[in-house]
């Protein structure tokens, strides 16, 4: 578990690393390509390392070191493969492509991960068939096989995320143009089509949220790709800040293009923020701070999974925040944990909640529920007098790489302890 301590004087800067959401489908997609891939800034979590014991089952050649990943899957099979690992993540439904792409069969575990409600695969599956698959399920295992479709096609999938970046992967393995409409267009989607570019498929974008693949030759040539840093750590760090600096903390490397919707609700609760050089972000100790109305949405929209930590910032707000979260229905759950720190939340309904302010939180023992709320819970316990414990550090690894050292670099009091 964690060990916070109030820590409202906080100086530096602070440097953005790698996202996880970027480097998980860039690692994936390495297994359609036959050649060696290369990834700088692989964010060293444990997602990743589940994916290299994948990689290492079926027989490729991987390494990872100082944040670069590569890996040499020309010489794979089947034979010893094991899902285990990937079966803990969401993120593990990525393989789909590159396995049939490679083997015309796919076995993955049903996707599990961070208890946010139901995050249906129907799109993934649907899409699949589309593409002249055959699925079934058994035994909590996914599974597909090919037809030998090769038309074009046309596929809705109404801007989901994942989805959208699974049946990309596929669609560059598969004779026939592939239109995918109303698709998602987050950062990692675009980092995800530049790897696949470089390694020679012609992959089109249109104004209407259409990705348009080609038919794909594969250029056979080693291929190498940056990870992007993640603008959603820019985003909590922003939070963090605008709490605890003692004056100010700038950002960089922050993705300020990326975080239009977020840093217009941050100014409307009056947190002052600065664009500087070289795309750094300058965020101010923020003081007499402003209720106001939230609702996350897609990109660009205000993203969901910076809700938790701007209701942090909410409990600090004059009068009475109010969230509109629609995108899962259990994200507003773990709201139950601000009670423990004395805060004034209620939950209207799954999609709802109000939160009163400003609360002087008082430290306690608090619970994981998903890797979001768990920053969440981190900047409550930044803020909150005396100390506050939090449990299960899992969900933290998972996502934020080395988040313990750069804190306690900026001055915050926090340490990892035995639970």
């Amino acid at each position: 578990m964690y060990l916070v301590s109030q820590s409202r004087d906080l100086s530096g800067s602070v440097t953005i690393w790698w996202s996880k959401n970027a480097a998980l489908p860039l690692i994936a997609a390495a297994l359609l390509i036959k050649w060696k891939v290369e990834l700088t800034n692989v964010p060293d979590i444990l997602d990743v390392h589940d994916f290299i014991h994948f990689y290492e089952s079926l027989g490729a050649t991987v390494s990872f070191e100082k944040n670069t990943f590569s890996v040499d899957s020309s010489n794979i099979s089947l034979k010893n493969i094991d899902t285990t690992m990937i079966a803990r993540t969401r993120a593990g439904i990525y393989f789909i492509a590159g396995l049939l792409a490679r083997f015309w069969k796919a076995n993955i575990p049903f996707p599990h991960g961070d208890k946010i409600g139901k995050r249906p695969i129907d799109e993934h599956i649907n899409g699949y068939k589309d593409m002249g698959f055959v699925f079934e399920e058994s035994s909590e295992m996914l599974k597909f096989s090919w037809t030998g479709s090769t038309q074009d096609i046309t596929i809705s999938w109404y801007f989901a995320v994942t989805a959208t970046a699974n049946l990309i992967m596929w669609a560059v393995s598969r004779n026939g143009v592939t239109t995918i409409q109303l698709a998602a267009f987050e950062p990692h989607i675009f980092n995800l089509i530049d790897l696949l570019r470089s390694a020679g498929v012609q992959i089109d974008i249109r104004y209407d949220h259409s990705i348009i693949i080609h038919w794909w030759s594969p250029l056979k040539t080693n291929i190498k790709q940056e990870v992007i840093s993640d603008y959603l750590q820019s985003g909590t760090f922003a939070i963090v800040w605008a709490l605890c600096a003692k004056n100010y903390i700038d950002i960089h490397r922050a993705r300020i293009a990326d975080l239009g919707a977020f840093l217009y609700k941050l100014h409307e609760v009056w947190v002052k923020t600065e664009d500087l050089w070289d795309d750094t972000l300058r965020v101010f100790r923020a003081e007499n701070l402003s209720a106001i109305k939230l609702q996350t949405n897609i990109f660009p929209g205000f993203p969901t999974d910076l809700m938790p930590l701007f209701t942090v910032l909410m409990t600090q707000c004059e009068w009475e925040s109010r969230i509109h979260e629609i995108l899962y229905e259990w994200r507003l759950n773990w709201l139950v944990e601000y009670e423990r720190l004395w805060g004034q939340p209620r939950i209207i309904n799954l999609h709802e909640a109000k939160i009163t302010g400003p609360t002087k939180l008082i430290g306690s023992s608090v619970n994981s529920w998903d890797l979001r709320s768990w920053a969440a819970m981190v900047l409550a316990g930044l803020i909150a007098e005396g100390e506050t414990k939090i449990d299960n550090v899992y969900w933290i690894k998972r996502w934020y790489d080395n988040l313990l050292w750069k804190l306690q670099d900026l001055g915050a009091k926090i340490k990892e302890i035995k639970s």
